[in-house]
């Protein structure tokens, strides 16, 4: 027995000093920053910014069904010659097709059923000279497009705030509203250049342009140049004032998701610029267009607004670069953009906050007093009230501390401040454990067994109910894991793993050390409990 006895002692001191490795891993310069870098402070206890995002996921239903759109035209030059597709309101994912003939309808409508446009409704519309088709765009396709575009906008976002080096940043869904995302960045240096890269949709795209590529002065002509016409009327162009309106094709030729790289770089007057490269795809349509339209204009549109219009001298295929009115930064900041992916639809702020290091301080320095506090209090009523055995919870109550933040370290988790009220609770139902237990075994001693006997039948009765209220608590913990944000995910997290330590505390060390204890004892000598 006294060798089984030290096999269990000699796990529990491995145990204690492979989580101690895990609070301090290999100690270096202060003890604060030891074990900051391995145990990373939230928001609310480092400081930073938090965001809230709308983001339009209208506006990807509609450039999706204006891809449609082009695509229906494009095939519908073979199948059938002369009918149109048109887009009655540019917001809305419905689409016209008119002008078929007669012989062609059904050769139409098979295309139009076929699995490439399986997103729309397909219904007849008119017949003869007359016929066509209407497409409505199903209710759970543009669910489906809605939720790729806010999980596509989350993924673009964390790319740009990684590559900005912003250290454990939250970047998900938020809860309380549709399409919106949540975004914590502790300890940003800058927050004002995180906000400009996330802010900006960066949505590069390159229109032809219309009206022999001839500019507006006022919007009013402009917008009367789109009427009766599929285009677009923006401003910019490449002047200083850039106050000209230009009628451009509503559809673009390439656009975000078609850049596949981009880099700062200097163009022939040594200007600072942006050059880009297109996808495979993408490079090939575009040396088809710019292939067939050598003499014409084509415009380089930035968050919908013109940038540079240019003539097509020649041939392109799948690189060019943007120059013109940026500096260095706002360079680097449109290449990290570009190549970090372009936001499938713009988004606007709901929400901003700055919680100032100071406050994190103070919520740090007064969560550790409350901690240490209650720990104190609860480890000396536990010695008063059961004189030696109080030890015996006292040690587990270290030990589980020690296992609690070693499995924080071990996964570099973040402790926020509810987290803080998660290890509080922790230190409760660590002692909860060792009542129940130690109550069980005062029962049998006064009922006249051993204290041998009193020790196991204490901890064979205790376990089940101990059990019982650790998973069920241990359940609860998951669901906010899972439902909540930020902070009430990192009060789960620390909550979960107090009670799995707990559990291995309360139940195997507290009886090891009984064990020992009554080891060393003679027989019918009492317990001190």
């Amino acid at each position: 027995m006294q060798k089984n006895l030290n096999g269990k002692i000699a796990a529990i001191i491995i145990t204690l000093l492979v989580f101690s490795y895990g609070i301090f891993g290999i100690p270096h310069g202060s003890l604060k920053q030891t074990l900051t870098d391995r145990i990373h402070l939230g928001l609310d206890l480092r400081g930073g910014t938090h965001l809230v995002l709308q983001v339009h996921t209208d506006e990807a239903v509609a450039a999706n069904s204006d891809s449609d759109e082009q695509r229906i035209q494009t095939a519908l030059k073979e199948t059938a010659p002369g009918a149109t597709v048109t887009k009655p309101d540019p917001k809305q994912p419905v689409l016209t097709v008119s002008s078929v003939p007669t012989a062609k309808n059904g050769a139409v409508r098979d295309l139009l059923n076929g699995t490439q446009y399986g997103d729309y409704d397909v219904s007849s519309t008119g017949s003869g000279a007359d016929g066509g088709f209407r497409m409505s765009m199903k209710q759970s396709a543009i669910k489906t497009l809605r939720e790729r575009t806010l999980d596509t906008s989350i993924e673009t976002i964390r790319g740009r705030v990684d590559s900005l080096g912003v250290s454990e940043p939250v970047i998900q869904k938020y809860g309380l509203g549709e399409d919106q995302i949540l975004v914590e960045l502790p300890g940003v240096s800058d927050p004002d250049q995180v906000s400009r890269v996330i802010q900006s949709t960066a949505r590069l795209e390159i229109h032809q342009v219309l009206n022999d590529g001839k500019p507006f002065q006022t919007e009013a002509e402009a917008q009367a140049g789109v009427a009766g016409q599929d285009a677009v009327a923006i401003q910019g162009g490449n002047t200083a004032d850039a106050t000209s309106w230009w009628l451009l094709q509503r559809v673009a030729i390439v656009q975000g998701p078609d850049f596949r790289d981009a880099r700062p770089s200097k163009d022939e007057s040594g200007r600072d610029s942006v050059s880009f490269n297109l996808t495979t795809a993408a490079g090939d349509r575009f040396y088809d267009y710019t292939t067939a339209s050598i003499g014409k204009y084509m415009a380089i549109v930035l968050d919908n607004h013109v940038k540079e219009v240019a003539t097509i001298n020649g041939a392109i295929r799948d690189s060019g670069q943007i120059s013109g009115g940026m500096n260095k930064q706002a360079a680097t900041e449109l290449s990290l953009m570009l190549r970090t992916g372009s936001l499938p639809a713009s988004i606007t702020y709901l929400e901003t906050r700055t919680v100032g290091p100071s406050l994190g301080a103070s919520s740090i320095r007064q969560g550790v007093i409350a901690a240490v506090v209650g720990m104190l209090a609860v480890m000396v009523f536990m010695l008063v009230y059961y004189r030696g055995a109080g030890i015996n919870a006292d040690l587990a109550l270290f030990l589980n501390l020690v296992i609690l933040l070693g499995f924080m370290g071990f996964f570099h988790a973040t402790l926020t401040l509810p987290g803080i009220a998660g290890v509080i609770l922790t230190i409760g139902m660590g002692v909860d454990s060792n009542v129940l237990i130690f109550e069980r075994i005062r029962e049998e001693i006064n009922a006249g067994k051993s204290a041998s006997a009193s020790v196991q039948n204490g901890f064979a009765h205790a376990w089940v109910t101990i059990l019982d209220t650790h998973v069920t608590t241990l359940v609860s913990a998951f669901i906010l894991f899972f439902v909540g944000t930020g902070p009430v995910k990192g009060f789960a997290i620390t909550l979960a793993f107090g009670l799995l330590a707990n559990l291995f505390t309360a139940v195997f060390v507290s009886r090891v050390i009984f064990d020992s204890v009554l080891s060393r004892k003679s027989r019918g000598e009492a317990l001190s409990i």
